[in-house]
Order: structure tokens, then sequence, then C-alpha cells
């Protein structure tokens, strides 16, 4: 796993072009050392420059980066894996190529000069973000994973330029990019709780889009897309349980691929068990090592379960509990260290979690996708309900969301009064933006939107949610559901839950893998019904249960989904209410003019005195100053 940088400009390839400053694109590539700290690589030719911060876990002699082919004339700087890389090799040397090294950034180097991109990025089966500079067309290639596993961010330069980068704040280095917010990246960010579609939170930064490509030739952009999740509405197979066992099974057999270290994270549930339990299945010979983090509070600690699960495996498991004390002393660091504001507080047991295995491997695999792809979150059940609830007449409607404010306020995780007002706040609205609503912090336009009134008038509710709208009529399919799986991994799996591993064990020099996100076992999955995936009452991810029926514990496989989350509620009333009356305080906010400052200081004392729970707006608001602080971010007056 890597960190890389570049810059083109206009005339690049020409023999006079200017050539790229060598302390800037030095700059950008330190600036992501933590994403490579074992190596750091550069190319300058006529009007580019590329950079590459290595972390080796495959082909450690060789595989440095920027890599070329013999005559020079292409160069690839790379982050991510290519899990079919061997087979690309045999056929690649079939051909006639001949390769200098083991590594897989040599398949994209002879991949695109035999193939050319659209077949090159049909061909691997991986997550990565890479940029092609090739000399002779004069042309930059930028290409992202089919699921967004791995960042790729850009903006065009004002001499006609383009820079890109694995982070934001690589691409800050660069003169030409101001610390400046994207209001209506802002406007996003307090609604989703991370920066939906191609948004960034620095104004004139821009985010390449899962299974996207983009063409910079002689000053032109041209961005186009080469996949999207195959939603379908086709008959289930007859074979469907051991079809998917096979696959499954499959994708983390190639996710083992490595030459370091390698465990899995272990939280208990049937995701992370499921891949724990492959894993044991294919390394007999092996100790696995599987990683866990516990909670003092016990309406968060999962560690039982993962103890359970680590038993029945026979798995070297390694446990470790925090505390609420010990997360507030690392909050800082971590939100400081993150490129784009992050409102998800799971950011902060998945970097502890990323650190704690960092300690003894360099790579790790997990259970990200599963809820998505396997309609296994409870919101996709309350889909239901919510249909009914809108049939009720508007008067009781009112009435029951009345009942559910006067609930009493719990700070334990996803309480009764939790998921009642949750349910509540969006059941009413369009079934394309009822999810993003129940899982985001701000309904844009409501008495508890902060977003000062300046900006909302700019970004109305219908501009704000049209990202969610977009993906969610994308696939053709009739049924509700498939369509809601699709706009979930489009948005929420790939902004939210894939931005949050990526950077939380980024930051720690950990590769983070997920079997559920591979091509194969993503595209069969996306033609089962959803009646493979989604089972009344309330059996989500029922084709994965069935598979891992005999591997794992009955009360592994039937329990509730828990979520990882930390007791954000509790404290901010309590160990972060200094922090939250510092950097929210009347005077500041109203100084820096991106929030209403009354509204803000009604949402805090509402919150002190738990009258209500506002604990998703506090902690998305508080990680923005967090994050703005950081990076020396200016207010608007």
């Amino acid at each position: 796993m890597c960190g890389i940088a570049g810059i083109v400009h206009p005339d690049a390839g020409t023999p006079n072009a200017k050539p790229v400053p060598r302390e800037i694109i030095r700059a950008m590539t330190t600036a992501l050392t933590h994403r490579g700290p074992d190596a750091e690589g550069y190319h300058q030719g006529s009007g580019v420059s590329l950079g590459h911060r290595r972390l080796k876990v495959i082909d450690l002699a060789d595989g440095a980066q920027p890599m070329s082919n013999p005559k020079g004339t292409v160069w690839v700087t790379y982050n991510g894996e290519i899990y079919n890389h061997r087979d690309l090799r045999s056929e690649l040397e079939s051909c006639g190529r001949t390769f200098r090294s083991v590594c897989d950034t040599e398949v994209l180097v002879h991949g695109y000069l035999e193939w050319g991109v659209a077949k090159l990025l049909d061909r691997i089966d991986g997550m990565f973000a890479f940029g092609i500079w090739d000399s002779a067309a004069q042309r930059l290639l930028l290409a992202r994973d089919r699921m967004g596993q791995k960042p790729l961010f850009y903006s065009q330069l004002s001499r006609g330029g383009l820079a890109f980068a694995s982070e934001v704040k690589a691409l800050l280095v660069h003169p030409d990019i101001q610390p400046a917010i994207d209001e209506e990246g802002l406007a996003a960010y307090l609604t989703f709780e991370y920066l939906p579609g191609e948004l960034s939170m620095v104004r004139g930064v821009r985010k390449l889009l899962p299974g996207a490509w983009l063409s910079f030739e002689r000053g032109h952009v041209d961005r186009s897309s080469y996949w999207h999740i195959p939603i379908k509405d086709a008959p289930s197979p007859e074979n469907a349980v051991p079809r998917f066992t096979e696959l499954f099974d499959e994708a983390v057999e190639r996710r083992l691929m490595a030459d370091v270290p390698l465990g899995v994270f272990l939280s208990g549930g049937i995701d992370s068990s499921s891949v724990a339990a492959s894993v044991v299945r294919q390394r007999t010979a092996t100790n696995v090592k599987t990683f866990s983090i516990g909670f003092q509070e016990k309406s968060y600690d999962e560690s039982s379960m993962a103890r359970l699960v680590a038993q029945h495996l026979g798995t070297e498991h390694h446990e470790r509990v925090f505390t609420a004390e010990a997360m507030k002393d690392v909050l800082p660091e971590v939100v400081s260290g993150l490129d784009e504001p992050f409102g998800d507080a799971s950011l902060l047991p998945t970097y502890l979690l990323s650190a704690f295995a960092r300690e003894q491997v360099t790579v790790a695999l997990g259970g990200d996708g599963s809820d998505e792809l396997l309609l296994g979150y409870p919101t996709f059940f309350a889909e239901s309900f919510a249909k009914a609830f809108t049939q009720l007449p508007r008067p009781l409607r009112r009435g029951i969301g009345r009942l559910g404010q006067a609930l009493p306020v719990s700070t334990k995780n996803l309480s009764f009064d939790f998921k009642v007002n949750a349910f509540l706040r969006a059941a009413d609205a369009p079934p394309s933006w009822r999810h993003p609503l129940w899982l985001g912090s701000a309904i844009p336009g409501s008495p508890d939107d902060p977003l000062h009134a300046d900006l909302r008038r700019n970004f109305p509710a219908d501009s704000v949610l049209s990202f969610a709208t977009a993906e969610y009529d994308a696939p053709d399919t009739q049924s509700n559901l498939q369509r809601l799986s699709y706009q979930y991994c489009r948005t929420y799996l790939a902004e939210d839950i894939l931005h949050k591993v990526d950077r939380a064990s980024m930051a720690v020099s950990l590769e983070a893998r997920s079997p559920f996100l591979d091509r194969s076992l993503v595209e069969f999955v996306a033609a089962l019904p959803a009646s493979q995936k989604l089972q009344f009452p309330g059996r989500g991810k029922a084709i994965l249960k069935a598979a891992m029926a005999d591997r794992l514990p009955n009360e592994v496989v039937n329990r509730s989904k828990k979520g990882f989350g930390i007791p954000v509620a509790a404290w901010l009333k309590g160990p972060l209410e200094e922090m939250v009356n510092d950097l929210l305080s009347e005077s500041r906010t109203k100084a820096a003019g991106y929030f209403d400052p009354t509204c803000v200081q009604r949402l805090i004392e509402e919150h002190r005195t738990e009258k209500r729970n506002h604990r998703k707006i506090l902690w998305t608001m508080l990680s923005f100053e967090l994050w703005r602080d950081a990076r020396g971010i200016p207010g608007r007056s």
C-alpha cells in the first residue's frame, strides 16, 4: 500500500515544457509518508513529475516506483493491490512482454502498453488508484478501483496543469491550491457526515469516483466510468449458497497474497468472523492472528463475542481494552491527521484497532462491504415500516413524532430512544433521501441544521441530496431494496466506511483488505434477488448466514447487527465538554461564519441537559473544527 502524487503541465512531453519544481513534488510526496514509510521515489520529465511513497508488501527487494517500461516512455505511480496480477503476468509474457520484477505494479506498465487503458481496467481485479504518464501520447491517465477502496484526488492548476494525490493534504502543499472551504462540500458534509460524489472540503479539489478514470491531455480533462455494480432482476440460481461460498473463499484466498505478516480484524460479528473462518480453513499449517478491541462501556463492547469466535476457530487472538480517556487522548491526533473532516465517530476505534494490529502485522483482512451488498443494516428492514408509516394520517404521524422526542434520552449504544427518533426524523422523506438522512447528521433546512443561513440559501435540501437521488435512480431494477443496496455501495460504503478504513489503517502504515469487495463476488451478489439477502422478519445477509452455518457458532450467525461505535453522546457532555465549549463557542462560531451561532448553542445546551440527543451533528461539527484548525483554514469573514 502506498501514497501517490503527481503534477503535469499542459505542454508536458514537449521539448519546451517548463519543469516541475522538485521541491513541490517532494513536499507533496512527503505529506503522504504515513501511507508508505518504507521508500520514496520520483520521476522528473518534460513538464511532468510523479512521486511515490511505498509500504512494502509484495516483492520487497524490487518494485520501486514510479516504474517505467524499458524505453522510459510510460511511467506508473500506483497505490493498491492487483490480486490477479500473476495470471495477467502469464498472459502478458505469452504476448512477448518481459518483466524485471515480480511485483504487481509492472503488470500495469505492460498491460497498458499491450491492451490500452480500457482493456487494462477491465482485466485487473483489486483495490487501486494509479497514474500513468504516457510521454509519447502526452497523456496522463488516472484510475480508481471499482468499489472505491483506494482514494484519488485531483485539481486543475492556474496555468492549465493538473495535480493529483492520494490525499487532499498533499495537494494543499501546491501553491496554486489555496486552503479555502468548498461551501457545497460543507453543506453536504453536515448532511451525510462525509463528502459524497466528487466533492471535497477544499475549493478546487475534486475526487475521482469509484470505477472511473480520467484522461488529461494537453490541458484538457476527460472523465469516464468503466464499471458499475451490475444490479439485475434475475431469479436466484439453484446452487446460490454453495456458489456464494466458493466465490467468498476464493476472494479470501486472493487477499492472503503477501510477503509480510498478515492477520484478521475480528469484531465478533458475522462479517469479520466469516473472513477469519475462511482464512483458518486455508492456512491450516499457520497460526492465524486475529485482533479485536473492547471498551469499558458494556453497550459498546463486543470483545466477548470476538473471543468466542477466536476460541471456536483456534486463532492466535489478541485483544486490548480501551477507556474513554484513551480515545479522548488520541482524538486530536487522529482528526488533525485527516485530509478531510469526517463525521463518523467509529473512525477512532478503527484507528486504535489498526494501530494495535500494526504492532504485529502489516496486512489485515476485514469484513467491510457485506452489510451494503447483502442488506445487513437494520435500516433495510426499517424501509418496510417507513412505507407503512407514510400511509398514516399526517396528524397521527406528527403526534408519534412528538412522542418520540418525549422519550427519556439514553447514551447507550443504539438505545431505544435513539432508534425511534432516527426512524421518525426521515420516515416521511422520499425513498432516495430516506436512508442518507437516517444515517446522517443534519436534515438540510431543518431547525437542527447548523449551516449558516447565507450558505443554506445556496444549497437547499434537493441540491444537497441530489447525490443520493442520482445513485438511487442509477440501476435498472424494479426492486426498491436493490436500488438501496446500490445507493449504499456508491455513497455510504465508498465515502464513509472505506474512507474510514483507508485513513485509519494508512495512518499507521497498515494495509487493510476486504474480501467482500472482490469483483467476482460483488457481481454474483448483485445479480441475486433481494430475497436471497434480506428475509423477514429482519434477517439480513441471509445467504451469508446460510453459507457460514457450519463454520461459526450459532450465537454469531444469528446475532443482531451491532456496529462499531463509541460512547460519543456521553463524551460530549463529559470528557469532551470543554473541547466542545471551546471549538464551538458562540464567539468562535460567529467569527468563522460557517455555522449559525444561535443554533449551535441550542444544540449544545439541549444535549448537555439531556433534552435531546444531538451527538451526530455535534460530533460532525467538532470534527470539522478540529480539522480546520489542523489545516490552518480561515473563516469566511
